[in-house]
C-alpha cells in the first residue's frame, strides 16, 4: 500500500478510535443517561462515576485509557518507520494527538466530548509507560490523600516530564520530552477552572470513590 495513504488511513483510525464516546454510550445503554446533560457535564470517566456510579464509570475509564493506547499502538504493526526511532515517536505522538482531538470531539457523539485525561494516560502508557506507572502511582497516593481528582491529576501531569527526564533520559527521544511538557501544559490549560476552584477552597473532592453510596450530581464541578 501506498505509505501515505496508509498514513492517512492510521490517522483516521486514531481519530475515529477517540471518538469512541464511552461514557456517552455506556450511560444510555445502562441507566438512559446522558452524562453530558449531568453533573459536571463532561463526557469522562469521573463524571460517569459521580453521576451513574463507580461501577458504571470503570468501564469508561478502562475504555477511555485503550483508546489513546490502540491509537498509538496501532503504528507497530506497520513498518513505516524503525521502531524507537525520532520519526516512529514523532508520528505516535500526532497519532495521539488525534486520538485526544477524537475525545474532546467526537464525531459519534455530536462532536461533544471530555477533556481527555484518561486518552492521555492510555498515550502515555503506550510511549513510555515506566514513566507513566510512576505518575500514576503519584496520582493514586495524592488522590488519597486530598480526596481532589483534579489536583492528583496536575500532579500527575507535573510528574510524568519530570520521570521521563530522568528515567534513562538518554533512551527517550527529544520529541517525546518535548511532548511530556507540552502534555503537562494542556492539563494546566484544562484544568484551569478547577484550579480556580482549588485555590478558592471551593472544588468539590471524589466523596463518591471513597463512599458505597451514589452522590448527587450537583456535587461534583470537575
Amino acid at each position: 500500500m501506498n505509505p501515505i495513504l496508509l498514513i492517512v488511513l492510521i490517522s483516521a483510525g486514531a481519530y475515529l478510535l477517540g471518538s469512541i464516546p464511552s461514557a456517552v454510550w455506556i450511560g444510555k445503554m445502562t441507566k438512559g443517561v446522558d452524562v453530558r446533560e449531568h453533573g459536571s457535564k463532561n463526557a469522562g470517566a469521573t463524571n460517569t462515576m459521580r453521576v451513574l456510579g463507580v461501577k458504571t464509570g470503570i468501564p469508561v475509564l478502562l475504555i477511555d485509557v485503550f483508546k489513546g493506547f490502540a491509537a498509538v499502538g496501532q503504528l507497530s504493526l506497520f513498518s513505516l518507520f524503525e521502531d524507537g526511532t525520532d520519526k516512529f515517536v514523532t508520528c505516535q505522538l500526532a497519532l495521539g494527538a488525534l486520538a485526544v482531538i477524537g475525545h474532546v470531539f467526537p464525531v459519534f457523539a455530536g462532536f461533544r466530548g471530555g477533556k481527555g485525561v484518561a486518552t492521555i494516560v492510555g498515550i502515555l502508557l503506550a510511549l513510555h509507560w515506566q514513566a507513566t506507572a510512576i505518575a500514576i502511582v503519584v496520582f493514586l497516593i495524592v488522590l488519597f490523600i486530598s480526596k481532589y481528582v483534579s489536583f492528583s491529576s496536575l500532579i500527575m501531569g507535573l510528574t510524568f516530564p519530570v520521570s521521563v527526564f530522568l528515567f534513562k533520559p538518554d533512551e527517550s527521544p527529544l520529541s517525546l520530552k518535548i511532548f511530556s511538557v507540552v502534555v503537562c501544559i494542556l492539563l494546566f490549560i484544562t484544568h484551569r477552572k478547577n484550579i480556580s476552584r482549588l485555590l478558592n477552597g471551593k472544588e468539590n473532592k471524589a466523596t463518591f470513590l471513597f463512599k458505597n453510596k451514589q452522590i448527587a450530581e450537583n456535587d461534583y464541578k470537575n
